[in-house]
């Protein structure tokens, strides 16, 4: 075993509590050179290819890796900004928040970093940050409020892994989900409102989930009885009825038969309804990316237009709002039990 350094012990400086929180990752920028090297380590994690490596390797090598990152590249290029990647820009910009947040609501040292599962910064970056600031306990947040092996468990692996090299290692919490959580779904149903307020409600509201391959859930993995469970909440928040509201999966990879109803085809089946207007959410994504923004904004929306649809809105994720950063500090401090001084009475940003 070969450890990692310690970083310089400074016996005067107490202890902090570390927070990191976890998201899934992003090219460095929207072109295929950028694009080749980021898909090689997502689609290398065997929690997200299920597949033997042996016959995954010449499969992902000599044709994906020759083909995705164009396409991939040209899908980034439409939504990038000046900033970068949305998803990379998005989650910088919680993690600031975040911090802020709780410094003004907690009464003792605590560090507050992010990271991407897949790219950079990673993992191991942002706990070497964390260890440097004096950080014995760690509290992990992957930002997914579905639990499913191959988003959440993959973020355990890619901590344990650092972890397992450390001769001191950290105290260590892990959030699973917060797929139920009443910030987390008041966040959603007030954005929903707003968007309503702001533009005039829907025929019909969608609720679209990153999919998943179906036998991973025959396997025993939560994620599709959490995604309904926050489609139920959100919609039970929202008063709204059956007829009302529909829950799909999108960004089908390969294949496989994955979770169902596909988004793209509820949408040509939809816009053959002639629909008057429809308004798609994506409650699996607590940060804009290339999956909202690309994927449901554009492509999603032309094929409810092609389709003789009307009109197509989509509502945000939650990113930066203020209700959202203050139901990630609540959803902090609460797995922070124990390791916490009682917050400053009537604190609050």
């Amino acid at each position: 075993m070969r450890y990692l350094p310690e970083p310089s012990f400074h016996r005067d400086t107490p202890p902090r509590i570390g927070v990191l929180l976890i998201n899934l990752g992003t090219p460095e920028a929207p072109d295929a050179a950028a694009v080749r090297p980021w898909l090689k380590q997502f689609l290398s994690d065997p929690r997200v290819v299920e597949i033997p490596s042996a016959l995954w390797w010449p499969i992902l090598n000599g044709v994906i890796l020759n083909l995705r990152p164009r396409q991939s590249a040209d899908k980034y290029a439409k939504i990038w900004t000046a900033e970068g990647s949305p998803l990379k820009v998005h989650t910088r910009r919680q993690a600031q928040l975040l911090r802020q947040r709780l410094a003004a609501r907690i009464d003792r040292p605590l560090a507050v970093e992010w990271a991407m599962r897949y790219g950079s910064p990673p993992v191991s970056q942002a706990l070497a940050s964390l260890r440097e600031q004096g950080c014995d306990r760690l509290l992990v947040i992957p930002l997914y409020p579905q639990y499913a092996a191959s988003t959440t468990a993959s973020a355990y692996d890619a901590v344990c892994a650092v972890l397992g090299r450390l001769r001191n290692a950290p105290a260590l919490r892990l959030v699973k989900h917060f797929h139920g959580h009443p910030g987390y779904i008041a966040a959603l149903a007030q954005s929903v409102r707003e968007h309503w307020t702001a533009h005039g409600g829907p025929d019909l509201l969608v609720m679209s989930f990153h999919g998943l391959p179906r036998f991973a859930v025959d396997r025993g993995d939560p994620y599709s009885r959490e995604c309904q469970e926050t489609a139920h909440l959100l919609a039970e928040a929202l008063g709204l009825r059956a007829e009302q509201h529909l829950m799909t999966f999108q960004s089908r990879f390969g294949r496989a038969r994955w979770l169902e109803p596909y988004t793209i085809d509820t949408m040509h089946a939809l816009g053959g309804k002639k629909l008057r207007r429809v308004d798609v959410i994506c409650p699996g994504f607590v940060a804009d990316c290339l999956e909202t923004l690309e994927e449901i904004a554009i492509e999603n929306r032309a094929a409810f237009l092609a389709a003789g649809g009307g009109e197509f809105r989509y509502i945000p994720c939650l990113n930066e709002r203020d209700d959202w950063i203050q139901a990630l500090a609540d959803l902090t401090i609460s797995n922070l039990g124990g390791w916490l001084a009682p917050p400053r009475a009537g604190a609050g940003i």
